[in-house]
């Protein structure tokens, strides 16, 4: 199936970020609230995944109100027929790799090898919910939207690098009220420095173009997507890692993407999608 029908892209977006915010910006309120208590913890830890599930429920009633998109959408949530292993190894192992080899790095610049110690617990929380929660939910809910409906809606109108583009820089504003939650990881880094906020920030970039890269040469499988988002996720807080460190797997991805941008520019570049052979 085409992109044809994935046609109503403003009124996606139109409707997912204010929907978003509005619980977001709410715990936000809550989360300082003083004095802090039970109650107002256990609300913005309610908040937050409502919020984040928000996009997914857009994506869903969207797609379910056309049967042609509900059949696309089965054929691609799970399954991997033909797909090249080399793509499902990279979905599984790359963001892993790309941490491990960026503490390594850093061990040139006198960083403490401290860092690939496991952590054994995440390095924030939201509310009354553990930041391991929400990091094992945002892939699941997420990608239910990016890669359901969000993503297709804009490649539908244009390339694949400027949706990439497009989209991280969308994303990345979509998150922006996560950094007023009072414990939420972003806030976190916003207390550490502005250097690592702006990392957060740039981090974007490469991986929505790794992570777009692999979803359409494995014909649009949702299934990738989420895996590959569960895997970023997870090595970002397996380890002990350094903030700088992360800084550097940024610019790490950052040139992976451009080396696959080149290599494979008529992938990116071109106006319409082709699926997979």
């Amino acid at each position: 199936m085409t992109l044809e029908k994935y046609r109503h892209s403003l009124l996606f977006y139109g409707i997912v970020t204010p929907a978003t915010w509005a619980f977001w910006f709410a715990a936000a309120y809550l989360s300082h609230v003083t004095p802090t208590s039970q109650f107002l913890a256990t609300a913005v830890g309610v908040l937050v995944p409502v919020g984040l599930m928000c996009p997914a429920a857009v994506a869903l009633c969207m797609i379910g109100l056309d049967r042609d998109l509900r059949d696309d959408l089965k054929r691609r949530l799970i399954g991997l027929k033909g797909v090249k292993p080399v793509y499902l190894f990279l979905t599984c192992f790359l963001m892993l790799a790309s941490i491990l080899l960026a503490q390594a790095i850093s061990l040139l610049f006198g960083y403490s090898a401290d860092q690939f110690h496991f952590s054994g617990h995440a390095s924030f929380s939201t509310g009354a919910i553990s930041g391991w929660f929400a990091l094992l939910l945002a892939p699941f809910v997420e990608e239910l939207a990016w890669h359901t409906y969000g993503t297709d809606c804009l490649r539908r109108r244009m390339n694949l690098l400027k949706v990439c583009l497009l989209f991280a820089c969308y994303w990345a504003i979509w998150h922006m009220p996560l950094g007023l939650i009072n414990g939420s990881y972003q806030s976190n880094l916003a207390e550490t420095s502005w250097l690592h906020s702006l990392n957060y920030v740039m981090s974007f970039i490469g991986y929505v173009i790794l992570v777009n890269w692999l979803y359409y040469k494995t014909n649009r499988s949702v299934l990738v997507a989420i895996v590959f988002h569960l895997t970023a996720n997870c090595s970002a807080e397996a380890f002990c890692t350094h903030p700088d460190s992360k800084i550097i797997q940024t610019v790490l991805l950052l040139l992976l993407a451009v080396v696959l941008v080149i290599k494979d520019r008529d992938f990116f570049l071109q106006r319409e999608y082709k699926e997979p052979a």
